[in-house]
């Protein structure tokens, strides 16, 4: 059943809200998103629904994990379409602020991180990427003071970023990862998405079996770099262009030397047209 979503644009009125809150003694979790919402985003509005009694979304698109010459002015946007679904899904309150309220005049401090952000990853292809990432996610999370924050793992790397980053800063709010969102053929939900053609959406779910593929050679034994070479090759002949596609502790996000039996995550982006897409999969 659908309800009447609170919107606030300030962080002011962020704060005595969920002050409120906390003086009813509920708990609180916090959804970072950049709007443009799909089932996946809506699924981690599900999941911290488990964890807590209130619960806030934000919706900014961050201007600085964009590069120059990257998607921040063609971006999808949608905030009305996007308030309707928070609120059949039972969220409580969006956070909605402008680009001046997160970063008002004078703004001169970011933050930087190192460890799984410095994976040789999304790092390696989008180094401005982290810095902008870490920072509004600092933000975000001492302005919303959330007993939880649920990001996907879709975006593994920066899960384990911002993971990193609250344990380090001694910041409260605990992070809570939630699994990758799927359409039937396998894709990873993603707001990019709608940039594909019709062709390339064809195409897309590749990515997606070509991980499960490497996946099972690498469970079998196989050598994880002859397999990530494999798995290279197999994409770049469906028409992917590959930025990496690897084979990582899936704590620390380290390269594997030889087999090993510790944790693995396979991780990979890649171009299909204009598109860049990303998944991982455990091992």
């Amino acid at each position: 059943m659908s309800k009447i979503l609170a919107q606030v644009d300030t962080v002011k009125a962020l704060r005595q809200r969920v002050a409120r809150w906390r003086r009813e003694k509920l708990k609180v979790a916090l959804v970072p998103t950049m709007g443009a919402l799909h089932e996946g985003h809506l699924t981690l509005v599900d999941h911290a629904n488990t964890l807590a009694d209130r619960i806030v979304v934000s919706i900014f698109i961050n201007p600085a994990q964009f590069a120059a010459g990257e998607d921040l002015t063609t971006y999808p946007r949608d905030l009305e379409g996007d308030l309707k679904k928070l609120s059949a899904r039972k969220a409580n309150l969006a956070f909605v602020p402008m680009g001046e309220e997160m970063y008002p005049k004078g703004f001169a401090t970011s933050v930087s991180v190192k460890g799984p952000a410095t994976a040789a990853l999304e790092d390696k292809h989008r180094p401005h990427f982290f810095t902008g990432v870490a920072t509004v996610v600092a933000k975000l999370l001492i302005q919303a003071r959330a007993d939880y924050a649920v990001f996907g793992e879709k975006d593994y790397q920066q899960l384990k970023t911002v993971t990193r980053l609250a344990a380090d800063l001694d910041i409260a709010t605990r992070i809570v990862g939630a699994e990758t969102i799927r359409h039937d053929d396998g894709l990873a939900m993603s707001s990019r998405n709608e940039y594909l053609s019709e062709y390339e959406r064809v195409v897309a779910p590749l990515l997606y079996k070509t991980l499960q593929e490497t996946a099972e050679e690498l469970r079998s034994g196989a050598e994880p770099a002859a397999c990530m070479r494999r798995a290279f090759r197999a994409l770049n002949k469906a028409s992917f262009k590959v930025d990496y596609v690897e084979a990582r502790n899936a704590d620390s996000l380290r390269k594997l030397i030889g087999t090993t039996d510790e944790p693995i995550r396979l991780l990979a982006a890649a171009y299909l047209g204009k598109t860049r897409l990303i998944d991982n999969i455990a091992v």
